[in-house]
Parts: structure tokens; sequence; C-alpha cells
């Protein structure tokens, strides 16, 4: 498991509960993270996807249900929390190695856990992976040059959220008006995504 999709330990023994139920249902697991504690809110926020991409509100509702119904039995986390199952939004998050590939082309921004060549954020142009690293083309004094960084070295990643990107994805999902009453709020924070309309309680 990629330490982009799941960070923590306890991430991680989430992303092996819920991943397997949310594979069974068609979907893949893109990101999953347990936030609050310490006195705040705990939230489980779940981030899924179809592997040929496309996911509604309703399909964020079936996942919502089913991965409920595993934590009931596991009762992995001892405090209360809200789980909020979304899309990964436009600015899509990039967690595993196959997504540079998939958005090669597109703009996105990288960090890394450690100093590469003085710097740890990168923004420029997926150019896909060779091996174990991701291509990306960075301007350095001025020159266009293509860096690889290795997938292990990676903190985060997601798409820049441009113009271009959002029609594109709009002309591969060729998006219809909600029906009534339905919510399909694109977030424009750090997170994204299009929420599970009704979060479960527990």
């Amino acid at each position: 498991m990629s330490d982009l999709v799941a960070k923590t330990a306890i991430d991680q023994r989430l992303a092996g509960i819920v991943g397997p139920v949310i594979e069974g249902l068609g979907f893949e697991l893109i990101r999953i993270r347990l936030m609050g504690g310490g006195g705040k809110a705990r939230v489980l926020q779940i981030m899924a996807d179809r592997p040929e991409g496309g996911i509604s509100v309703d399909d964020c509702g079936d996942i919502s249900t089913a991965v409920s119904a595993v934590l009931d039995v596991e009762d992995p986390i001892e405090e209360n929390y809200t789980l909020e199952v979304s899309s990964p939004g436009i600015d899509r998050p990039l967690t595993r190695l196959k997504d540079f590939e998939i958005w090669k082309g597109w703009e996105a921004r990288i960090e890394t856990s450690e100093m590469i060549d003085g710097r740890r954020r990168f923004k420029g142009g997926l150019m896909g992976v060779e091996g174990d690293e991701v291509l990306i083309e960075i301007e350095d004094q001025g020159t266009d040059v293509t860096i690889g960084l290795k997938f292990d070295w990676l903190s985060d990643a997601k798409l820049v959220l441009t113009d271009e990107l959002i029609a594109e994805m709009l002309r591969q999902k060729k998006v219809a008006e909600p029906a009534e009453g339905e919510f399909d709020a694109i977030e424009d924070d750090e997170d994204g995504g299009e929420d599970d309309p009704a979060p479960t309680k527990h």
C-alpha cells in the first residue's frame, strides 16, 4: 500500500479493511485519511473512483453503506467518527504509480519527503513513469528539463486545477444536470472531491 494512499499506521490498517470491500464493489481506493482526534471530531475520509474513472454520488452512497457495515464489525476506531466518501475531485490526488502514467501530459504539484537538489516542491507537466520513477518536466533556470523522482520519495502529489483540466473532465463525464435533490458540489479546498451527501455517524 502506497504511503500516498494511506500515510499513518491506522490509515494503513483501515485501508486493509475497507480496500477489499471497495474493490469488491468494482471501485478503487484512491486515498484514506483518519482526521481529527485530540479533542477534535474524528472524520474518516475515503476517496474512491472507478478504474476507468467517473464515480457518482449514488456510488459514494453505496460505498459508504458497505464500508460502514464492515467497520461496525471490525471496530478499528475507538472514538465516534463521521464517515465521508467522495470522488477524487478534478484536482485529484495522485497516490499510485499508475496515476502518473494515466494523467501524463497534465500539470501536477509534487512534494517529496526529503530535499532533492535543495527543494521539496516540484510543479510541472507529468511525463509518465519510468521504472519506479515519476517523470515531471520542470523549469530550471529558464529551461524546461525532465527529471525523475522515485515514487517512494513522494509525500504528496495532485493535479493542478486548470481551465483545460476542468474542460477535459467535463468532456469525459459528459456531465448531465444532477437529478433533483442530488448533491453534486465540487469542493474548492485542499481535499477537493464530491462528498457523500449523507455521511454516516458512528
